[in-house]
Formats: C-alpha cells, structure tokens, sequence
C-alpha cells in the first residue's frame, strides 16, 4: 500500500511537472497556488474575504496593462510609457466630464487620447526606425510633463453614480472580471487570429514575415495603440476603484509592474514568445507577494529583492524552455 501510495505521488507530480513544461502559464499557476498556501500558513488571514477582495484590487489594472505589454513584446518591441498614460488618461476622462460629456463617452475619448499616444510611439518606432526604448521613454517624460501641467500637480475627484462606479471598477467583482476578460479576449487573439498569428511571427523572425507579405510597420503599430489603450483603462479602473486621480499615480512602478508580469508569465523580451493568460498569472503572483510579505511584516526592500531574483530566474528558465520546445524535447 505504502509503495502504492508513494508510485501515485510520484506519477501526480510527474504529470505537473510536463504540464508545468508543455504549457508556459502552468508554472506560473502552480507557484502561484503553493504561495497562497504558504502566506495562508504563515499568517492565517491570507485568504479572508477582506484580504482576497484587495488582492484582486492591486492585481487587476496591473494585469490589463500587462495585457497590452505582451502584445508589443511578442512583436519585439517595448513600451516603457503605459505608467504615464495610465495617469494621463483619467485626467482626460474628468476634464471632458466636466466640459459636459456623460461619463461613458468621456472614458471612450479617454481611451482614444491614449490611442493616440500608441499611434506617435508605433510611427516613430516604424518609419523613423527609433528603438522603441529610445521612443517610448521619451514619450514618458513628455506624458508625465503634460500630465502635470493639465492637473497643476493637484488630484481631483471623478464624479459618477454608484453602479457606474462599482461597474468600472470600484468592486472586486468588476475589477476580477475586467481583468479576466480582457486577458482571454486578447489571449484568443493572439493565438486564433491573423492579428495575433502575424505578430508571433514578426517577434520570432522579422526578415520571413516581411518576406511573407506580412504588413509589419501597421501591426507594431496597432499593438502599440493597443498597449496604451489599454494602459488608460487600466488607470480609468483603478481611479474608480480609489476614488481619485492623482496625476503621480501608477508611473514607472505600475509600468515595471505590467512587465515583471508578463515576464515571470512566459513572454520573452527577445518576442516571438508570450502568453496573455500567463501574464494574467504573473500579475496576481506578484500580488500574492507583496500582500503576503506586507502581512507577514516583511520590508519592501525585501520585496524588491526577491522581484528582481524571480525576473532574473524566470527570464533564464523560459529562454532554455523555448530552446527545447523549438527542439521538440517537451
């Protein structure tokens, strides 16, 4: 009975381990669920409504911004400007609410500024041949100048009803949902559409899809309008989900945020790799840590440390995975 028992655990735990090879989001899962029983055992209030319900919170904007950042990754770009527009475009939302247009349009004009944003980045990035490093951290200095200059540094509050404000993010719920549905929507996406095929093949070789007929210079540029776009929603959620806009919010610490998460996901910074559905998995890992490590007492600093080690390892783990996926060993 005893070797019985013991061949079961053994063939359970071979089995995760090809799952955890086979599919890039597998690992991030697992880690994420042997976390969660590791803060539940250590502080014993780890998984109580209250505490659930914030995790979710932090998580969710940072998981649709990581949502936009994969798809400029996987083409072989990188968008360092999300954290501004993130800021900026919730103060476009409340300015143009108060010129007078309801709510709802103003979160779509919102957007559309931020689409503009990923516009300048995709056509300075394509037909000035910049890197997009070069373009996009211009573009956060530029962004984070203009934002201050529109607020005069002060935050302001957004004024909206109830169950618009609950629907847009001011509930765990809707934050939940926003953030999963956006990750299996542009998850399908990326691996059931041309949209998302011709992207794959751009990040993994540029010189065959050009070859290919592929129009790479408008689909970097769409991922990059994209991106934005979906970085200015995730700063209109988490607006009303505090409450208030501050024109200091989010910044470079959300943007670093968005591409640990993608990152310790399965995404590669080299592109042609990536998974939004993992990404999804890697932001609220990364929740899990910080809220872990603030309950259990544990210095920021530590936090940071341990961010940093989990991007180093996870980085080499999924170059030398890809190499023996491309050689068909897993």
């Amino acid at each position: 009975m005893a070797t019985s028992s013991s061949d079961s655990t053994a063939g359970l735990a071979s089995r995760l381990g090809g799952l955890a090879l086979r599919r890039r989001e597998a690992s991030i899962f697992i880690a994420g669920c042997l976390l969660v029983i590791y803060f539940q055992i250590t502080t014993d209030v780890f998984v109580s409504g209250a505490n659930v319900s914030t995790l979710v919170q932090y998580a969710g904007a940072t998981a649709v911004l990581a949502a936009g950042e994969v798809m400029v990754l996987i083409c072989g770009e990188l968008d360092l400007s999300i954290g501004m527009v993130y800021a900026l475009s919730p103060f476009l939302m409340f300015y143009a609410n108060e010129a007078g247009v309801p709510m709802a349009l103003a979160i779509i004009l919102a957007l559309a500024g931020a689409g503009v944003v990923g516009l300048i980045n995709g056509l300075v990035t394509t037909w000035l041949k910049l890197p997009s490093f070069v373009t996009t951290l211009g573009m956060l200095f530029l962004i984070n100048g203009f934002t201050l200059v529109i607020s005069g540094g002060f935050p302001v509050q957004p004024q909206a009803g109830e169950i618009f404000t609950a629907v847009m993010g001011g509930s765990a719920t809707a934050m939940v949902i926003w953030a999963v549905l956006i990750a299996v929507i542009l998850q399908f996406v990326l691996t059931r559409t041309r949209w998302g095929l011709h992207t794959i093949a751009i990040g993994g070789n540029l010189s065959g899809a050009t070859e290919a007929g592929i129009k790479v210079k408008t689909l970097k540029i769409r991922n990059f309008m994209l991106c934005s776009m979906l970085a200015g929603f995730g700063g209109i959620l988490d607006t009303f989900r505090i409450g208030s806009i501050d024109p200091l919010a989010g910044g470079n610490e959300i943007m670093f945020m968005a591409i640990a998460s993608a990152v310790i996901g399965g995404t590669l910074l080299t592109g042609g790799v990536g998974t939004i559905i993992g990404a999804l998995f890697g932001a609220i890992v990364l929740a899990i840590l910080k809220d872990g490590f603030t309950l259990s007492g544990v210095s920021a600093y530590t936090f940071d440390m341990i961010l940093g080690a989990a991007i180093l390892v996870t980085m080499t783990i999924n170059v030398h995975l890809n190499q023996l996926r491309e050689k068909g060993r897993v």
